[in-house]
């Protein structure tokens, strides 16, 4: 079974860590997935930084540009988990956009995920109609399961489409806006969480954007399975450095 539906099985509510591969340092990214495992999350997102992130806030976006200038490639990515699963066994999810993917070869990327341990991929830019009618069979081939993301502002045709085409959960985005930090959620998210929970989907749901502190992650998973925190990970990891995440954690649940 794929660890990402082992995971889902388990009676809790999860919590996702996103943080981007080559930041703060070119060669962390082992050590903050090691230390994010230890530290008791049920998820770990890899960032894959790209150059044109469209819908990352300035948290992200400045991690990602850091991590390029550190000299980060999808190459160094996967030399640097070549072995990490002799030491993490928790799903690892690598959330990036389609066009670094593309330019390595799309089986070629597929097959190192499998060959490192990746569970699955989340590809923003990469619509669920295109996947399917393109690269679906290379990635069930490889194990490898493909989260999309709903907002808002998607319709419910179009959620039930991306239901029925899913396998892992849903990557249901709080907002319209880029990703990044806040302290509460407002009405309106609230009604779109209670909207999303009344359709009964198949697929559970992981809320992310907006996620910061106890408060907004018990409100993201008041109705979905899970939440994932991205920029005030991001942010404390600048500040204090991957050595304290469990702090960072302690804060959340």
């Amino acid at each position: 079974m794929n660890r990402i539906s082992a995971t889902l099985q388990k009676d809790k509510k999860l919590l996702s860590i996103y943080f981007t591969a080559g930041y703060p340092e070119l060669h962390d990214t082992g050590t903050i997935i090691e230390k994010l495992q230890e530290s008791g999350v049920d998820m770990i997102e890899i960032g894959l930084p790209f150059s044109d992130p469209l819908a990352d806030g300035p948290t992200i976006q400045e991690s990602s540009t850091r991590a390029l200038k550190n000299g980060m490639t999808t190459k160094i990515l996967f030399e640097q988990l070549r072995d990490i699963r002799k030491r993490v066994d928790i799903p690892l999810i690598i959330m990036g956009y389609f066009n670094p993917i593309l330019q390595y070869g799309i089986e070629e990327f597929c097959s190192k995920c499998a060959e490192t341990g990746i569970d699955g991929l989340i590809i923003p830019d990469l619509p669920v109609d295109v996947y399917r009618e393109n690269y679906q069979p290379v990635f069930k081939k490889y194990g490898l399961f493909n989260m999309f993301l709903i907002t808002p502002q998607t319709s419910e045709e179009r959620i039930r489409f991306i239901d029925q085409e899913s396998e892992g959960f849903i990557y249901m985005v709080s907002s319209a806006s880029v990703t990044g930090a806040k302290s509460s959620f407002g009405e309106e998210q609230q009604k779109y969480f209670k909207r999303i929970a009344d359709m009964n989907l198949n697929s559970p749901q992981i809320v992310g954007f907006g996620i910061s502190n106890a408060e907004t992650f018990k409100a993201a998973t008041g109705t979905a399975k899970g939440a994932i925190i991205g920029s005030a990970f991001i942010k404390y990891l600048s500040e204090n450095g991957a050595e304290k995440t469990a702090d960072f954690i302690k804060q959340i649940r």
